[in-house]
């Protein structure tokens, strides 16, 4: 059985953005574009609802394009044990307020046992200052910590 992972926001937007003229931001559009275009089927994917209303949002022809990148992805419940994770991390102060999505993106991973959170989000999720704090609050709730990546991380070395 595949491996499964979950899609955060960060990989449909930088998919299909208008190329970047920033060398590190064009390289991270492009390896998103290799990993999706090449690597995704060798996971189940999943994602939710939080990512389609945060891909719904901008410009309505970028839009649509991220909505259609994720028309077959299966999308996880944010049920209520997902948001007393989420609220818990925002709580401890491990995820800000202002960014209580992110939470959501790490709870629904871990609580509906996913293996990998793909990611380019490193101020809150892809950051590994708090990797310690979220698996010690996840372990609270007898969940394990995720692997938190990027599509870098996840393209395979053919040599």
């Amino acid at each position: 059985m595949a491996q499964s992972i979950y899609i955060e926001t960060t990989i449909p937007s930088l998919y299909v953005s208008r190329p970047s003229a920033q060398l590190i931001e064009a390289a991270r559009q492009q390896m998103t574009r290799t990993w999706w275009d090449d690597h995704r089927h060798e996971f189940e994917i999943f994602s939710s609802q939080a990512v389609i209303d945060e891909c719904s949002r901008g410009e309505a022809g970028k839009a649509n394009e991220r909505l259609a990148m994720l028309a077959n992805v299966q999308l996880l419940d944010l049920d209520p044990q997902v948001a007393k994770v989420a609220i818990e991390f925002v709580d401890r102060q491990i995820i800000p307020t202002k960014a209580a999505e992110d939470a959501l993106h790490i709870a629904a991973t871990a609580v509906h046992s996913i293996d990998y959170l793909i990611t380019w989000n490193f101020k809150h999720i892809a950051n590994p200052r708090n990797w310690s704090r979220l698996a010690d609050c996840l372990s609270s709730f007898g969940y394990p910590m995720p692997i938190i990546c990027t599509p870098e991380e996840l393209l395979v070395d053919e040599n």
